[in-house]
């Protein structure tokens, strides 16, 4: 009976949120979502987003999820806004400030500071009615039938509704922006987007000795050995003038004592896999893993215009780096 209880109060919480996200939809159609959306646009500073408590969570990440799509943003704590703070807020910003009573004392009290700045102020209420709502240059209801929270104290709803709010606007602005997969990258290179989309081909391979590379005339021991030392599952052939021929790999090995070659008497040039799949400097690294996913091997020269060897690279690598 414990159990279940404890299920039916946690559906009971989704069931109430979903409701507060659903209802959401009647103020983003209002004159007062898009109001904000332009003010926001039309800014040549930063979105500045406060709040207090819960709602002060909350404005902290609004203001890291729109910094991170594409408007500059960040959050400033209202009771420290008092005490200096308030000079981060310049002529040229927009203040998005969330409280759902509307009335709240830190909020409040710099109201009159920022309509002497002259500073368009975005509401995220649930009071309509409210010093904050009216005060503001576009107000966004955000109200909610109910909290979540049995005793309908502590806020539950009202901050997912706040939050989905947020999310909303960061991304009608998004949009609006043409803020692409790239821009994206550029603003998170630590995270696993980032690595795809921005790092290159230069940044992982093998370079000057760390290259496996043997010459077409050599025994295929020695180049076996060469593979050995260098790690990468293969090495690369090159001619007298260091443009790639072929490539030797672990597959081609396992052919090779398949169709039972002499492994002490061959050399390389005969076993080798002639004009092999190369990669140029300068390329994505996602786009060398789409070579490899695709031709289904694991390691690829790199060549410079004239196919000459300047690199390696294999599917360890990628791994490392994060790419796959």
């Amino acid at each position: 009976m414990i159990d279940q209880k404890l299920q039916d109060l946690a559906l009971a919480v989704i069931d109430t949120e979903a409701a507060a996200i659903n209802g959401l939809a009647r103020e983003i159609r209002q004159p007062s979502f898009l109001e904000a959306c332009r003010l926001m646009l039309e800014c040549r500073g930063r979105v500045v987003v406060t709040g207090m408590g819960k709602s002060g969570h909350i404005a902290g990440k609004i203001a890291a999820t729109l910094a991170s799509t594409g408007t500059p943003a960040f959050f400033v704590h209202p009771g420290e806004a008092s005490h200096g703070d308030l000079g981060m807020i310049t002529t040229a910003d927009v203040l998005l400030a969330l409280s759902n009573s509307g009335e709240t004392g830190e909020i409040v009290t710099i109201l009159p500071i920022i309509k002497r700045l002259d500073v368009p102020l975005i509401a995220m209420t649930g009071n309509p009615g409210s010093t904050l709502s009216l005060a503001a240059s576009a107000n966004i209801n955000v109200s909610v039938e109910k909290e979540a929270c049995p005793l309908g104290l502590a806020p539950t709803a009202s901050t997912t509704a706040a939050l989905a709010m947020g999310d909303a606007l960061a991304v009608a602005l998004l949009e609006s922006r043409g803020f692409t997969e790239e821009d994206f990258a550029r603003s998170h290179p630590g995270g696993a987007l980032g690595r795809r989309l921005l790092l290159l081909i230069d940044d992982l391979m093998h370079t000057g000795d760390a290259i496996p590379r043997v010459s077409v005339d050599t025994s295929l021991t020695d180049a076996l050995m060469e593979m050995t030392r260098k790690g990468l599952g293969m090495t690369v052939v090159v001619d007298d003038q260091d443009r790639v021929a072929g490539v030797y790999t672990d597959g081609d090995l396992r052919r090779s004592i398949d169709h039972k070659i002499d492994l002490h008497d061959a050399v390389v040039r005969d076993v080798m896999t002639a004009a092999p799949k190369t990669v140029q400097p300068g390329m994505l690294a996602a786009e060398a893993l789409q070579i490899m996913d695709k031709t289904k091997i694991n390691a690829l020269p790199v060549v410079d215009a004239d196919n000459k060897l300047v690199g390696a690279l294999n599917m360890h690598d990628m791994l490392r780096a994060g790419v796959v």
